[in-house]
């Protein structure tokens, strides 16, 4: 229920960071300004003593975050991909978040295998190890298949996790509504619209039956994409709260100094990974949407190997052209043409100036295209581009958030890989062949032929549905029913009490 009760959770989200230290830690990381500074402060520090004490030997911010429970660990997970933002040191703490958090115990997980598979964990697994992997959602169990020998990853739900994220995601409801009833400006953001969307996303990763589905969608769409591995589910070992999955051996992508140590070229992997993201999204419209280092491998042969696909993203083919020619023409450095797409996609409103919106993309493109190769940043661009079109009044889009979020992540991994990396020089191609294969000649063929199968298949329907067009359109307008004397009467002594009372008012205020 979002009602009052959940100010009790953000105050104790409040007072945890006090509590565990982490508030201080938090903002000079963010680099806050000293008013912030203050009132966070002022705001925290009466209630420290109401917030979670959390492990000891865990950092500062990493101690309150899980402390505060899943949601929270969701969102450290992402800023733990931004060193440029956060800072080495805390991106650091915060990467045990990805795939080091505590475990249930063992006896736990086999009788949750046990009760969702309906038999003996013996009889399916010949080995079940302790815990090789746990995160916010699961934990993973190194295993061997009974019937054939094969080695096997199985992913359990962990216990009680349903009810602790739908009390997390209920105060986030509550903040969001608050936000906008005390700042009508915010509005224009959606913030309730935003954390829907994140509710939907997220529910949907506590069903491993869904996740299954889209480990199969997707490595069915990247089957012929070079240098990348994704395991196959097993349906008869998967439930909603079990998940197996082929064992699929790599150094941990976070651990850069072994991918160096092993032979494997980081500049090539980080390029890499940029162009596989942006191929899913583009050409599949189905990407991975949780590309931390925690779900990401490096295979013996150098493939990237993914894991974890309980958040997928998802955009129509029409916002897929939008946003291509949005990047193109910041590659190309072509502003008119940016703002164009923006005016004709409907993301800014028509009644605002052209000319006026392309400068303001120029003066946020032109300082990025200006900077070092380590700066040149779609994270950076998208942060500015947010400024910009707030002033232009474009409403936050929800079907872009997770795109947006996941290029953010994406990248932040490819600058542990390489630093110095070009992320739009690695971006071009992959965009370019897009735009070529999707919006030139041959694009409007087959734009034209689908069009015509459509038409094809309710050819059978045509003729009724141009009779009754035609119906409607030469009968006469239905004219409405004619109120009887005593209702119009009625009318008149109402409507003649209004004018009456307008009267009387005007006088007194008069």
């Amino acid at each position: 229920m979002r009602g009052p009760h959940n100010i009790w959770r953000l105050i104790r989200t409040g007072a945890t960071f006090e509590r565990t230290g982490a508030m201080g830690a938090a903002l000079n990381a963010m680099n806050a300004p000293s008013r912030v500074r203050l009132a966070a402060r002022i705001m925290g520090w009466p209630f420290a003593w109401l917030g979670y004490p959390g492990d000891p030997a865990l950092p500062p911010i990493t101690r309150a975050i899980t402390a505060l429970g899943p949601a929270y660990i969701k969102f450290g997970q992402i800023l733990s991909t931004r060193p440029d933002v956060v800072g080495a040191e805390m991106a650091n703490q915060l990467r045990m978040l990805q795939d080091r958090l505590p475990p249930f115990p063992q006896a736990t997980a086999r009788a949750i295998v046990a009760s969702e598979l309906a038999a003996p964990v013996e009889a399916l697994f010949t080995e079940f190890s302790e815990p090789v992997a746990a995160a916010s959602i699961a934990q993973v169990h190194h295993a061997r298949r009974a019937r054939d020998g094969a080695e096997v990853a199985v992913k359990v739900l962990r216990p009680g996790i349903e009810a602790a994220f739908r009390r997390d995601i209920d105060a986030f409801h509550f903040a969001a509504g608050m936000i906008e009833r005390l700042s009508p400006s915010s509005r224009r953001l959606r913030p309730r619209d935003v954390i829907g969307h994140f509710e939907s996303v997220v529910l949907g990763e506590l069903d491993f039956r869904l996740e299954a589905a889209s480990a199969s969608a997707f490595a069915e769409n990247t089957r012929e994409d070079a240098g990348f591995g994704v395991p196959r589910p097993d349906w008869g070992l998967s439930s909603r709260r079990v998940l197996t999955s082929d064992w699929m051996h790599g150094i941990p992508m976070g651990d850069v100094p072994a991918i160096r140590a092993a032979g494997h070229d980081t500049r090539a992997l980080a390029e890499r990974m940029i162009q596989l993201f942006l191929s899913h999204a583009l050409r599949d419209g189905f990407f991975h949407a949780d590309m931390h280092q925690g779900n990401l491998r490096v295979s013996p042969n150098g493939d990237i190997a993914a894991f974890d696909f309980g958040i997928m993203g998802e955009i129509d083919e029409y916002t897929r052209r939008v946003y291509a020619e949005i990047l193109m023409g910041f590659i190309q450095r072509d502003y008119d043409r940016v703002a164009r797409v923006h005016f004709e996609a409907g993301y800014v409103p028509r009644d605002r100036n052209v000319a006026e919106f392309a400068r303001a993309l120029r003066a946020v493109g032109e300082p990025i295209f200006g900077a070092d190769a380590s700066r040149i940043s779609m994270a950076n661009l998208l942060a500015y581009l947010f400024e910009v079109t707030e002033r232009f009044g474009m409403q936050t889009r929800t079907e872009l958030i997770l795109l947006q979020r996941t290029m953010v992540v994406v990248e932040g991994v490819a600058r542990t890989l390489d630093p110095q990396i070009n992320i739009w020089r690695a971006a071009a191609p992959v965009v370019e062949r897009y735009i070529r294969d999707n919006l030139g000649p041959r694009a409007a063929l087959r734009d034209g032929l689908r069009a015509v199968q459509t038409l094809g298949r309710y050819g059978p329907l045509l003729p009724e549905l141009i009779e009754r067009g035609l119906d409607s359109a030469t009968r006469p307008p239905p004219q409405p029913p004619r109120r009887s004397a005593a209702l119009r009467a009625c009318d008149w002594l109402v409507g003649g009490a209004l004018v009456a009372l307008g009267a009387a008012m005007a006088s007194m205020l008069g």
